[in-house]
């Protein structure tokens, strides 16, 4: 248990550390890619299944609370949808960044 959470932090760390590198390689605006629209799609494809998945879990965490506790149903009501609301902009703000950088 131990070896896999030391190699999640080095994983972690590699993709920090390649997040940082990337306006090293930037490129010019004019310059397109063909790989462009395919990256996009892969994007909103894991930003879409990802949401979706925090949604189901979120769900079925309410719907426990709710099955534990009736009573605290305002309280898990308002930030189960706040939750749900947070996690679908997730999706939105990726679709955004496709329709902007893919002509």
């Amino acid at each position: 248990m131990v070896n896999a959470l030391r190699m999640m932090k080095y994983g972690f760390m590699a993709m920090a550390a390649m997040l940082l590198a990337t306006p090293a390689f930037a490129q010019a605006a004019e310059t397109t890619s063909p790989w462009t629209p395919i990256a996009a799609g892969i994007g909103m494809a894991l930003a879409a299944g990802l949401c979706g998945l925090g949604q189901g879990r979120a769900t079925a965490s309410a719907t426990e609370a709710l099955a534990r506790n009736p009573g605290a149903r305002p309280g898990i009501f308002t930030f189960l949808i706040l939750g749900l609301a947070f996690i679908e902009s997730l999706a939105l703000f990726t679709f955004v960044i496709i329709f902007l950088y893919v002509k």
